[in-house]
Formats: structure tokens, C-alpha cells, sequence
């Protein structure tokens, strides 16, 4: 080889080493990362918590039993004239023996044009209903309405509206901002994958497909609560 008569062995050997460390380091968290994410997934808990504990915005039970993943986003939307809504989430997949996934980071947001003053926090949970509707996320950036189609979903109180045509819909969208009836196809922003917080949170080179459909990764204390709450109401 040409490259063995430029460089002596061990050159190569202590490329190597150097790649190895350099990779291990990357995959450690940045410090005082862990207590962000950690506030993250304690954010989205109570966001889905408190939603749920409210009969005017909960989700019904009949659709949260069809719910193939479930996003949890937190997003503060600002500006004048020109708004920015952008965010941070996290999304848990229903797995093929029914357990729930841990749950993995996605980034959100969503831009819009109009007059616009002062800032607004937007807390959205989407109930995605298919396998192949996930799997949108695997690819990066998925457009909410566009790349999939969504309705604002039921509330409890609505349960004579819940009917195979609208579990049929590929996302349901709940929040605590209003205007919207059950059935009402809407747009809501945009979902992607957030894999640099999932390599620093979860101290691994897998990234959201794995994390989501595999069993590589164990859940550690703080998601508990969680993947033991969205295992309960799901039910």
C-alpha cells in the first residue's frame, strides 16, 4: 500500500486511538447537559399530567388505546410581525410486545407571518395513530398536516365524536390552546429528530429509530415516571 511507505504502523494505531477517544467523548454529555434534558422530560410529563387531569383538554381513553407514539412538545412562540414558535419535545413509541419506548428528544417549531407582540407558551401533544406515521420521523424534519395529515382531536367530553374514521387519521392533536373542534384538519409546525440530546442524555451511539423501536438502551430513573404514566393511561 502506497499510504504504508509514507507512514510507519504506528501512525495508523495512534489514528485509531485518537478516533476511539474522540468518539467517546462525543458521546458523553456536555456538563450540566443531563439536568436540562432531565427538566425536559419532567417539562413534558407534566404537560401530558396536567392535560389529562383537565376534563375540558384530556385526551379519551378510546384514543390513547389506538395511539401507536405519543409527542409531548413545549414551544414559546414570540416576535413582532414575523413570529418564530420553536421548541423541544419528546416522543414515546408503543412497541410491538405493547411496552412503551423511552422517551427520545425531538426538536419543534413552526414560523408564521402576522402582526404579533409579545411571547405565548404553546403545549401540544400529538397522538400519532400508525406505525408509518412514526417511521416519517426516522427520515428528519416531518411537517404536521403536511407530510402527515392531522385533526384536532376529541376530548373526553367529546366522546360521541370518537369513530374509526378519526382514529383512522394519522395524527391527533391536543393542547391547551383552543379554537379548534374535534375533527378540524389543522397544521401545527414541524417535528424533528434531536439526535446530539439523545446521544448526550442517554450516553449512546444510537439514535432515534433504536431508541424507539429497540431495547439497547435501559430507561434510567428520571424517565420512570413517564413511560409509567403514558403505560397507564394507555392502557
Amino acid at each position: 500500500m502506497i499510504t504504508s511507505r509514507l507512514f510507519p504502523a504506528w501512525f495508523f494505531r495512534l489514528v485509531c486511538l485518537l478516533g476511539l477517544l474522540g468518539l467517546g467523548a462525543a458521546l458523553r454529555a456536555a456538563p450540566g447537559s443531563l439536568p436540562k434534558f432531565t427538566g425536559r422530560i419532567e417539562t413534558c410529563e407534566a404537560i401530558l399530567r396536567e392535560i389529562q387531569a383537565d376534563a375540558r383538554l384530556a385526551i379519551p381513553a378510546g384514543v390513547l388505546r389506538q395511539a401507536k407514539a405519543l409527542v409531548v412538545v413545549n414551544q414559546v412562540k414570540g416576535g413582532f410581525v414575523f413570529g418564530l414558535q420553536y421548541g423541544y419535545g419528546v416522543v414515546l413509541a408503543r412497541r410491538a410486545d405493547g411496552a412503551w419506548s423511552v422517551p427520545v428528544f425531538v426538536k419543534a417549531g413552526e414560523a408564521s407571518v402576522g402582526l404579533q407582540l409579545g411571547g405565548q407558551r404553546i403545549e401540544t401533544i400529538y397522538v400519532l395513530t400508525d406505525e408509518a406515521t412514526v417511521r416519517k420521523l426516522f427520515d428528519g424534519r416531518m411537517n404536521i398536516g403536511a407530510d402527515a395529515r392531522a385533526v384536532a382531536g376529541p376530548r373526553v367530553y367529546e366522546a360521541e365524536k370518537v369513530n374509526a374514521d378519526l382514529l383512522a387519521t394519522p395524527v391527533l392533536v391536543y393542547g391547551r390552546n383552543q379554537g379548534y373542534y374535534a375533527g378540524a384538519t389543522v397544521k401545527t409546525g414541524w417535528l424533528d429528530r434531536d439526535d446530539r440530546a439523545n446521544w448526550d442524555y442517554y450516553e449512546t451511539p444510537y439514535v432515534l429509530p433504536e431508541l424507539l423501536y429497540g431495547d439497547f438502551v435501559p430507561a434510567p430513573a428520571a424517565v420512570r415516571p413517564l413511560v409509567d404514566f403514558v403505560t397507564e393511561i394507555t392502557r
